[in-house]
């Protein structure tokens, strides 16, 4: 119950965040959105353990911090764009490693 409560609350954010910004980004949204979906799919399926599925969504999280840093004055320049999806590389390269380890719950 409370694994669906977190996983509940980060798409939540994920999906009410963009909404606060000042800056359109709807490629990054839809992206951080399919991400999640991947993780929540990996939890659904028992390709993740809790705990990797925790350290993913955290990851997540920190990409979205990072990203409302960098929207706050209200731009999002080139270099700021290449880095928020350079972070979303790694962390979407992340998501298949641990989905593919051969753990499961």
């Amino acid at each position: 119950m409370q694994r669906s409560t977190v996983l509940l609350s980060l798409l939540s954010t994920a999906l009410l965040l963009p909404a606060f910004a000042g800056v359109a980004t709807p490629q990054l949204d839809a992206r951080q959105a399919r991400q999640e979906h991947r993780i929540e799919h990996g939890v659904a399926s028992g390709a993740l353990t809790t705990r990797e599925a925790a350290r993913l969504e955290h990851k997540s999280a920190h990409i979205e911090r990072m990203e409302a840093r960098m929207e706050a004055d209200g731009k999002l320049n080139r270099a700021e764009r290449a880095k928020l999806h350079h972070a979303m590389d790694k962390q979407s390269a992340r998501i298949y490693r641990q989905k593919h380890d051969r753990q499961s719950q």
